[in-house]
């Protein structure tokens, strides 16, 4: 805290508001033979008003000169004769600025300065906006995918919009990666979700993909980011409030999800309310079959064989209710709450057979396990957010609290086979608790430097800490006669678990910007951690602390008007959270039990990028890169068997995680109806443990596709497909898969209800894949199913107004550092 207060007051010394130089009567003398000039910015955000109308206006409001501002707000107006004016500034959505006392003298010249402009609501009410973004722009520094603008995505949920932004894949049970990682950091709206980082692919197959707008990839997040998340950042933007009171109702049905959502915005000119909420429903149903070879000193002791099958339905809610007062047009005081809440239940049929090398029976059992996972999570953030005169420079201070207890039960039935009659009974409880507070400041301070050509820049600096406070209470009983009466605890299975972190952190940063369109973003991030976990049932404790400078360069250059070739490095941090440490053993299979690791040391990364990105003015866009990325102390999940066929899996540190590759995004807009989007990603994995003997490596791909085609009468089709080479981790590879899809989407009364029917994989009744793993202590082979073919029927109705947003947006906490999941 000591090193967040002493960089707090160094950033508050950076303020020194400005008088407005915009507004009221004012006396501006310029001269007559020159130029008049100035720039014109929206009030409230702060960015530039390209195209407006810009006029010299006598005494009796006869235009004597104009003109229109450029791409930056820019305006210069020619000469006139010399005397009283009055300046007019408008642009349709804005209500006109008038500046009156402007004295024309002869032989001289000024510059009027920034003219603030203020959104008329009445006016944008009448506004049909009929232009649409691109469904992937590149950004410079991160890629956007325009989820609001695909309509396979409608009533579907999160896993459906991941499955077609470039650069990610997501396999036939949810689990998202980037460049072949799984460990990506994943926030909402710029902050982290407890949601998310408890369980990404179970979170993602519960948010509905109708409050998405768009997906960011930052492949280099520069020093402002938090260092978490060895493959990059992955931002989920959902859909902003506008002007007015406005909203929209969906409902979706179909044979694996169903949604209920509302969302409703009323926005004045100071206070705005913002509530969303959604009810949705996941049906996952899946089984497999593994067989299991025991090798002791490399010779075969046993083999196992399993089947199983689950048929589950999720149930989540969640809800949002966000509120900005804007006292004036540069602060802004946001306050908002979020709460989820569910159920996510993964209940199996479980056949174990094991026999010895002969062909013995040693144990053969069926199982019946109902294992439930209750969770919520309530969040509050509060933030004030303070811009200036001066375009982009802008001080904020924010806070957030988070609590989520997440608790685990399961149960167990165990019969003989062919037997109704219980034999054995195990039952456990898991009660876990996580406590988050995060304080953060941040200061931005644009200028310029006059070196070789004008250089524009801003120096970036901030700082931050956050505290988890975390606890794990689990305790297991079983029942040998398989009796209801006979339960005792096992205490050999039983523990408490605490575990607090804290992190503090400061950065720098500057980003400088010439005029010959070179682009340099330099900065360093120092985050030191500090960590304690104590084990109260078996008296045992432990604590650590460790302290990175993490640097983080990108130099980029502009070609003509369209053609950007960028180079970049960073470096990132991977902190093992309460997911991966906390050691409850879950014993649900008895054959394959899973925990975590209290004692795993964090994630260092490496990672340079170098890409080339162009547009034109059609829409159509293409984007390649060629990456290397190497993770050292990587964390990889690993399993071991013992002599009696029992496996252990959890977290450990190996040695390294290399990889090499290159991807390609294109964007092809062939015609005002027809878009084509393709993209592939192609890279080279080297995984290596010297301590545990291990090593693997291979190639892995994945290419998408979507064609999408407007239809007169306001209807729309679009296919996608997606395909998966397969690929290798340290102890497995496994065979390729696909996705497949159709869309049709209709709209009525003004486009205030549309009617969407989306199928997937319609001839494929499941998706199958093949996984081989290996070890000095086992050899296995496992068959999955998962069902994906699916359809879906959504209805949207929109009501009230659909005028654009005054576009200043709420500065929220981004702690990139919780966990995005494996």
């Amino acid at each position: 805290m000591k090193h967040v207060f002493w960089l707090f007051l160094l950033s508050t010394l950076f303020i020194n508001p400005a008088r407005s130089q915009s507004g009221g009567a004012t006396s501006t003398s310029i001269g007559s033979g020159t130029v008049l000039s100035g720039i014109v910015l929206d009030s409230v955000s702060r960015k530039p008003v390209a195209f407006a109308t810009v006029a010299l206006l006598t005494d009796k409001r006869v235009a004597t000169t104009g003109t229109t501002t450029d791409e930056q707000g820019r305006f210069s107006l020619g000469s006139t004769t010399p005397g009283s004016y009055t300046l007019s500034v408008s642009f349709v959505g804005y209500r006109t600025t008038l500046r009156s006392g402007i004295q024309i003298q002869a032989g001289q010249s000024a510059d009027v300065g920034t003219i603030l402009l203020q959104t008329d609501a009445k006016t944008l009410g009448a506004v049909n906006v009929v232009a649409q973004k691109a469904l992937v722009e590149d950004k410079g520094d991160r890629l956007v995918y325009n989820a609001e603008n695909d309509i396979a995505n409608t009533g579907g949920t999160a896993i459906d919009v991941m499955r077609k932004v470039p650069m990610l894949s997501v396999d036939l049970d949810g689990n998202l990666k980037m460049r072949g990682s799984s460990n990506i950091k994943v926030l909402v709206n710029g902050k982290p979700s407890s949601i998310m980082a408890r369980n990404l692919a179970d979170a993602l197959k519960q948010m509905p993909a109708s409050s998405i707008k768009s997906v960011e990839v930052i492949t280099s997040p520069g020093a402002k980011y938090d260092a978490e998340g060895s493959a990059g950042v992955i931002n989920i933007i959902t859909k902003k409030a506008i002007t007015g009171t406005n909203g929209s109702i969906n409902a979706t049905g179909g044979n694996l999800n169903r949604g209920l959502g509302l969302n409703l915005t009323t926005k004045g000119e100071k206070l705005g309310l913002n509530v969303q909420l959604s009810g949705n429903q996941y049906r996952n149903i899946a089984s497999s079959t593994t067989t299991r070879t025991t090798l002791v000193d490399g010779q075969p002791a046993g083999v196992l064989l399993q089947r199983s099958n689950q048929d589950n339905v999720s149930l989540s809610g969640n809800g949002t209710v966000s509120l900005d007062y804007d006292p004036d047009s540069l602060n802004r005081i946001s306050l908002s709450t979020a709460g989820w809440g569910g159920n996510f239940p993964t209940n199996s049929q479980l056949y174990t057979l094991q026999t010895d090398t002969q062909g013995a029976v040693v144990q053969e059992y069926n199982r019946d396990i109902r294992h439930r996972n209750p969770f919520g999570n309530t969040e509050f953030n509060l933030g004030w957010t303070r811009t200036f005169k001066q375009p982009g420079r802008e001080f904020a201070v924010l806070a957030q609290y988070s609590r989520m207890p997440d608790n685990y039960f399961y149960t167990i039935r165990q019969t003989p086979p062919g037997s109704e009659t219980t034999n054995y009974l195990e039952r456990a409880t898991n009660y876990s608790r996580n406590k988050e507070y995060t304080l953060q400041t941040d200061y931005s301070h644009p200028f310029k430097l006059r070196w070789r050509d004008t250089t524009t820049a801003k120096l970036e600096v901030g700082a931050k800490t956050i505290r988890r406070d975390i606890g794990s209470d689990y305790t297991i009983e079983s029942a040998l006669t398989g009796r209801e009466a006979d339960y005792t605890i096992d205490p050999t299975r039983s523990n408490q678990f605490t575990y607090r972190q804290q992190v503090t952190a400061a950065y720098v940063s500057l980003k400088l910007e010439t005029k010959s369109k070179w682009n340099l973003t330099a900065g360093a991030r120092l985050e030191h951690t500090s960590i304690m976990g104590d084990f109260p049932s078996t008296n045992t404790s432990f604590s650590t602390g460790y302290s990175n400078l993490i640097p983080s360069v990108t130099l980029a250059k502009t070609l003509g008007e369209s053609h950007t070739v960028k180079l970049s490095y960073t470096q990132r941090i991977s902190r093992p959270l309460v997911w991966y440490l906390n050691p409850y053993r879950d014993y649900t299979d008895a054959k394959n039990v899973r925990t975590g690791n209290p004692y795993l040391n964090p994630e260092l990364t490496h990672a340079t990028e170098l890409s080339y990105s162009t547009f034109n003015k059609e829409g159509s866009s293409l984007n390649a890169a060629l990456y290397w990325r190497q993770t050292n102390n990587s964390i990889e999940y690993l399993t071991t068997v013992d002599p009696q066929g029992v496996g252990l899996m959890g977290p450990q540190n190996i040695g390294r995680n290399a990889s090499y590759g290159v991807n390609i995004n294109g964007v092809w807009q062939v015609n005002k109806a027809l878009n084509v989007t393709v993209g592939t990603d192609i890279m080279y994995v080297d995984l290596i443990s010297r301590a545990l003997s291990l090593r693997n490596r291979g190639w892995i791909g994945n290419a998408n596709a979507t064609v999408s085609y407007k239809l007169p009468h306001d209807l729309s089709l679009e296919a996608n497909g997606n395909v998966f080479s397969g690929g290798v981790s340290l102890q497995s590879d496994y065979s390729a898969f696909y996705f497949y899809g159709l869309s049709v989407k209709k709209e009525f009364m003004d486009k205030k209800i549309s009617l969407t029917l989306n199928i997937n994989n319609p001839f494929t009744p499941a998706n199958r894949l093949t996984e081989n793993q290996y070890s000095t202590t086992f050899l296995a082979q496992q068959q999955l199913s998962f069902v994906n073919q699916s359809f879906r029927l959504t209805v949207n109705y929109k009501f009230g107004s659909t005028s654009s947003g005054n576009g200043k947006t709420s500065r929220k906490i981004t702690n990139d550092d919780a966990k995005g999941g494996r």
